[in-house]
């Protein structure tokens, strides 16, 4: 209840700022700065023509699709740099780096490489999160407590049960902040990727928007991108965080 108040007194005192600075002392026009009721009737407009939920759709279908993948060549480089010091120790900083890279410098490869197709775009969020779920994998598990190996190793568990049934275990909650960082990564680099295709999608809306010079459009797509992320979080990761810390014991409420 109090997260709707403070939502309300926000747009209270953004549509207030938006009347002084637009309509009274007009310092600013009106295309320049969106209002709470210009945004509100664009999505109703957007939703009215379907527009919003298709592009939702289709943006959540290419994240979601695009993430699986980076899950799957994140883990295998992480299992990899966890397992191979050589890579550890050369590869590693190489990953590192790359991870700091925007995602929109992948656009480029993206384009040349396939076009202005959705395995461009999928090729642009695999790029964004992967390296960062390498990482957080091979941190994951490095962390784990060594008294955890020690006790297993006492007890005469083998290299394949020390790793499947102590070390990945133990390194799920770390593991899941990873993921979500990962999603983060993705769901952001989804954005670069579709501004720069034609593709029907959040991206494509919003640069429809800066084509028609319609603010309000631009600051709508902005709030669905937040709200969406968030959800995605709230819903799923926090979810499954919240579920793993209470079965061991970690968390009490």
């Amino acid at each position: 209840m109090g997260i709707i108040i403070f939502l309300i007194i926000l747009v209270v005192i953004w549509q207030g700022a938006y009347w002084i600075f637009v309509d009274i002392l007009e310092v600013f026009k009106s295309y320049v700065l969106p209002s709470p009721i210009g945004v509100a009737e664009r999505f109703i407009d957007l939703c009215q023509s379907g527009t919003l939920l298709h592009a939702t759709g289709f943006s959540l279908a290419r994240g979601f699709l695009g993430y699986i993948i980076a899950i799957a060549i994140g883990l295998v480089i992480g299992l990899l740099l966890y397992r191979f010091k050589y890579l550890q120790k050369n590869l590693k900083p190489i990953i590192l780096g790359m991870q700091t890279l925007p995602s929109v410098c992948w656009v480029p490869f993206s384009i040349l490489w396939f076009g202005l197709t959705t395995q461009a775009i999928l090729f642009v969020v695999v790029m964004g999160s992967a390296f960062s779920i390498a990482i957080s994998i091979d941190n994951a598990i490095k962390n784990v407590p060594p008294i955890y190996k020690k006790a297993a190793l006492t007890m005469g568990a083998k290299k394949p049960q020390l790793f499947l049934k102590v070390i990945m275990p133990a390194s799920l909650p770390e593991l899941i902040s990873g993921l979500k960082q990962g999603w983060s990564f993705a769901w952001r680099a989804l954005m670069a990727g579709e501004v720069m295709t034609t593709s029907i999608g959040l991206g494509q809306t919003l640069i429809t928007g800066r084509d028609l010079a319609d603010i309000n459009q631009i600051m709508l797509v902005m709030i669905i991108i937040i709200v969406v992320g968030i959800l995605i979080d709230k819903c799923f990761f926090t979810t499954l965080e919240r579920h793993i810390l209470k079965k061991r014991g970690l968390l009490t409420e």
